[in-house]
């Protein structure tokens, strides 16, 4: 095992892959090759004298050496990064917090808590990304976030079996609604049975292979009918606004929906509850992560006050 050649490149590729998932990503997103990435990999796994990633079908994994090398890459390349920041005379990185989000945490969740964070430590230099509940754990594990806001449904198991494990922390636990448009007949009341969902338009964001549609309703027994796809929340709102369809949304947004929608609760069915979870690495907390941390926790507190659905 000699480390003593291994190149900072080799060690950004690695980061990327492991974040990206796939050696294609991790090329598209560095701007090589793919063979120039898996030359890096190779050689860097040909220094550490062990396997770093298991290849699967689905992408990367790592393995137990590979976590091993990533953690520490992953502080040698902020230290390389910090210097380089400091020899620019920008602000010292200590001051900053990188953070994480699923799509529908940037409609309210994000804003109130960036813009109180703002008012009340202006020092305190906030940067954040949106990415899928997978991406956004990758990237914790990576080191190229510090904070991630990330989405959980029952039966609420821990996003991945990595280690170490990171510390979870919930901060809110809402039911599932749906946003109909304000002249639909589903706008009547306050609520709608799970079996009125049947044969309805829903406007949903784009599915993978291994995704739901997100934006129609969990469990109708239906293929559903997706007139509109969309990966912003409040896109997917507008066109509800429109009459185009129906369309699944978080309790907690309720207050940032615009004229023209209504938002109705669902009786019926298996209770739909989704979790809205902080998540973090094991360690100490740096105070900027901190102060951000607070934040989300005071406006998650905020937006699960009592409000009138509607």
């Amino acid at each position: 095992m000699d480390f003593s050649d291994v190149s900072l490149v080799a060690l950004r590729v690695f980061r990327e892959v492991a974040e990206r998932g796939t050696f294609t990503a991790a090329a598209a997103a560095l701007g090589y090759t793919q063979s120039a990435v898996s030359r890096q990999i190779a050689a860097l796994e040909r220094a550490a004298g062990s396997k770093l990633l298991e290849r699967r079908r689905e992408g990367v994994a790592l393995t137990a050496a590979g976590q091993v090398v990533l953690r520490n890459a992953a502080a040698v390349l902020d230290r390389i990064d910090a210097t380089a920041r400091e020899l620019a005379g920008l602000p010292a990185e200590g001051g900053t917090v990188r953070l994480g989000w699923y799509p529908s945490a940037g409609a309210a969740l994000l804003p109130r808590a960036v813009g109180a964070l703002r008012r009340t430590h202006p020092a305190v230099t906030v940067t954040t990304r949106e990415g899928t509940t997978p991406t956004l754990v990758r990237a914790l594990r990576a080191g190229t976030i510090d904070l991630a806001l990330i989405a959980s449904a029952p039966p609420f198991r821990p996003p991945d079996s990595e280690t170490p494990a990171l510390k979870l922390e919930t901060l809110s636990e809402r039911s599932l609604c749906v946003a109909v448009p304000a002249g639909h007949p589903l706008a009547a009341g306050d609520s709608v049975d799970v079996a009125d969902l049947r044969g309805q338009r829903w406007i949903s964001g784009p599915a993978s292979s291994n995704e739901v549609w997100l934006g129609v309703w969990p469990g109708l027994d239906e293929r559903p009918v997706i007139a509109h796809t969309a990966r912003d929340w409040l896109a997917k709102l507008q066109l509800v606004a429109t009459g185009a369809g129906l369309t699944t949304i978080a309790a907690t947004m309720t207050p940032v929906v615009p004229a023209g929608v209504r938002v109705v609760t669902v009786r019926g069915g298996p209770q739909e509850l989704r979790r809205t979870i902080l998540a973090r690495l094991p360690g100490p907390v740096p105070e900027p992560v901190r102060l951000l941390a607070d934040a989300l926790r005071t406006a998650a507190v905020d937006l699960g006050r009592p409000s009138p659905i509607g």
